[in-house]
């Protein structure tokens, strides 16, 4: 189990303006984001990301609304984590708001079963493959930004 996950945040609430408030609530719960980007997902590219559930019940409603509007995708590290994956999704809460927790992703701004505001990676293989999926390694930033120059340097008039 790692220090990094996977997430989408999904149609629904990138287009109820909720990005900023979502990536807020994950860096407030310690997570680093190392690599982000708004992008759209064609039919073709959501049936690969989401071919585990090819079959069920609900993929055709899944790709539907995922190719609905722009995505915004990121990888993200909790520093000290024992199990990333496992962390998160217990930030973002059960897929159905209506069960999920108080103080949630999911509770706060998702609006049913498959709209439900954001995607989390199920296991460390997922999130590798998912991030991969979406972004080449020279894309995801893992070294932790510090100023070039001291900050009195910077500040100095």
């Amino acid at each position: 189990m790692g220090q990094r996950t996977f997430t989408i945040i999904k149609p629904d609430s990138v287009g109820g303006n909720h990005i900023g408030e979502i990536l807020t609530m994950i860096e407030k719960a310690g997570f680093r984001i190392i690599a982000l980007k708004m992008t759209y997902l064609s039919r073709s590219d959501a049936e690969k990301f989401y071919y585990v559930h090819k079959g069920r019940p609900f993929f055709r409603n899944l790709y539907l609304f995922m190719t609905s509007g722009p995505i915004v995708a990121a990888v993200l590290e909790k520093e000290g984590a024992q199990d990333a994956v496992a962390e998160f999704r217990e930030l973002i809460g059960k897929t159905n708001p209506e069960l999920a927790a108080e103080g949630t992703i999911r509770k706060k701004f998702a609006a049913s079963k498959t709209r439900n505001a954001i995607h989390a990676s199920d296991s460390d293989e997922n999130a590798a493959w998912e991030a991969a999926f979406f972004f080449p390694d020279k894309e995801i930033i893992d070294t932790k930004y510090e100023l070039p120059l001291p900050e009195d340097e910077i500040d100095s008039d």
